[in-house]
């Protein structure tokens, strides 16, 4: 090679690792730009009223993320009808109390919850390269360290939030009596689909019965257990909607048994659902990208951190 042609590469190499060096400092930037998305969803028994929820999921707090405790306390203002915590609220052994204090103001409001494997155990790192696995599984019980998810689970059942740990509960918001079912975390094999409930429902009010299905992790066997339960709506976290995407192709990988396409949003299952293009008989599905990462691949591309405010009006 002549040395002008040396030189020609060299320049090269410098522009593309520079391209390289930006991107990652932009996709640890984009962990800071917290979105609330916002979703329709035709679910409701007609001439009911709209009731609106609010969905958070993989909060992965630290103690020291200021910004995101201040954010999360901010969705309050958005006076929901009721708020839904999809799991992976911790990422260190230090973080319950933050964490009760950033959702201090949507534990006054009424919620459900579900657990993830990051509400069990701490994350640990690992080698990047196994984010681009299919369903990258971690020994968590041998590598990392316990998370306080019993107190952290007390304390919001404490505030009145109901519980969907292998179980099944009833609320009564706005009207609408909501027949709730949850797993607790798929992707640790802790599911249990509960049984149906033993005694006949009560007479359904006015406003009528929307049944609400809660998991951690979308797996296929637990969508399909609530597709055959007859919910209506299921709603569920972990993928961080691929946390690193690439423009007009979306995620990579959804660290779950999913298709890539569902990595995030509004679909339907097991069929499409929102452009009315088909699965009438399909449930509807929500997957948060989640508002966190690992403290150990602290970045996201094209996939910001968010919530969803889902305004869930009449068939």
């Amino acid at each position: 090679m002549s040395a002008d042609g040396a030189r020609r590469a060299l320049r090269g190499l410098g522009a593309l690792a520079a391209v390289g060096v930006a991107g990652v400092a932009y996709a640890h930037v984009e962990t800071k730009l917290f979105t609330l998305r916002d979703a329709t969803v035709p679910v409701l028994p007609p001439g009911s009223r709209d009731l609106r929820v609010l969905h958070v999921s993989d909060l992965h707090l630290v103690p020291t993320q200021r910004r995101k405790i201040e954010w999360v306390r901010s969705l309050a203002e958005l006076e929901p009808d009721l708020v839904v915590d999809t799991g992976d609220n911790l990422a260190h052994v230090d973080a319950l109390g933050p964490l009760l204090d950033a959702l201090a103001p949507l534990l006054a409001l009424p919620g459900a919850f579900v657990l993830g494997s990051n509400d069990y155990f701490a994350p640990v790192p690992k080698n990047p390269a196994r984010y681009l696995l299919p369903d990258a599984r971690l020994p968590f019980t041998s590598q990392a360290r316990l998370l306080p998810a019993a107190e952290m689970a007390g304390a919001m059942r404490d505030a009145g939030w109901v519980d969907l740990t292998n179980r099944r509960d009833v609320l009564d918001v706005g009207g609408v009596r909501l027949d709730l079912v949850g797993v607790d975390d798929p992707h640790l094999d802790r599911d249990v689909f509960p049984a149906p409930a033993s005694q006949a429902p009560a007479a359904p009010p006015e406003g009528g019965v929307l049944r609400l299905g809660v998991t951690h992790a979308p797996y296929r066997r637990v969508l399909d257990q609530m597709h055959d339960d007859d919910a209506e709506l299921v709603l569920a976290g972990h993928t961080h909607g691929g946390q690193l995407c690439v423009p007009g192709f979306g995620a990579l990988v959804t660290n779950c048994d999913i298709d890539r396409k569902r990595a995030k949003g509004l679909h339907g299952w097991p069929g499409p659902r929102p452009d009315a293009a088909g699965g009438e008989d399909s449930t509807w599905l929500h997957v948060s990208a989640g508002a966190g990462t690992s403290p150990y691949a602290p970045v996201r591309f094209a996939c910001r951190p968010e919530a969803t405010l889902l305004t869930l009006t009449s068939r």
